[in-house]
């Protein structure tokens, strides 16, 4: 089903399994996707990086803001121990239906411009250019957009502060990928003043 050819759509990061849960098979998953609820649907078919394995989800459950996955074929504590620590990847939605949801995938934001929200807080212009988007980090809280924030300096006009931004909706308002830009309205001190 997967293969090395050109065509071949590179595979997104769902989850990582965590510890087993209980003796029948199931484990804890950690989830990097926005859409659990889809991803972890009976029937659907998580892969290794490689796509070599395929895991097809049984049945999943949320207990305590957590995802607990039965996949075919672990059927003991086992089994499920065994795949502690194995990061599973799903295919990616089609533009199409990227376009439906107005969804993106993390590598998208790479290269858009931060402007200023038009209601930001700290009373800026609205539209004002930031900086540039350079990153997408995962940290234990949130991920974090890591902007490129012009500071020049005598020796080096082209000179750049690399910025951490927290990627949650009251700092990150407005996404627009068709023109090339988000908008931001972060706290006071977050996004250091030119000189």
């Amino acid at each position: 089903m997967h293969s090395d050819g050109p065509q071949q759509r590179e595979l997104l990061r769902v989850c990582r399994i965590g510890r087993a849960q209980g003796l029948k098979g199931e484990v804890n998953v950690r989830p990097f996707t926005d859409e659990p609820e889809k991803r972890f649907a009976p029937g659907s078919v998580l892969y290794t990086k490689d796509g070599s394995r395929e895991f097809h989800v049984l049945r999943s459950r949320t207990h305590k803001e957590r995802w607990i996955v039965l996949f075919d074929g672990v059927t003991d504590r086992n089994a499920s121990e065994a795949l502690n620590g194995v990061e599973l990847y799903g295919e990616p939605a089609t533009e199409e239906e990227l376009a439906e949801e107005d969804a993106w995938y993390p590598e998208d934001l790479i290269g858009l411009e931060a402007r200023w929200d038009e209601e930001n807080a700290l009373g800026h212009p609205a539209d004002e250019v930031i900086g540039t988007v350079t990153n997408l980090l995962e940290s234990p809280a949130q991920y974090l957009l890591e902007v490129a924030v012009p500071m020049p300096t005598d020796d080096d006009p082209d000179a750049t502060l690399p910025v951490l931004v927290p990627f949650v909706d009251e700092i990150v308002p407005e996404i627009d990928l068709d023109e090339g830009y988000l908008t931001l309205d972060p706290p006071g001190g977050l996004i250091p003043e030119r000189a």
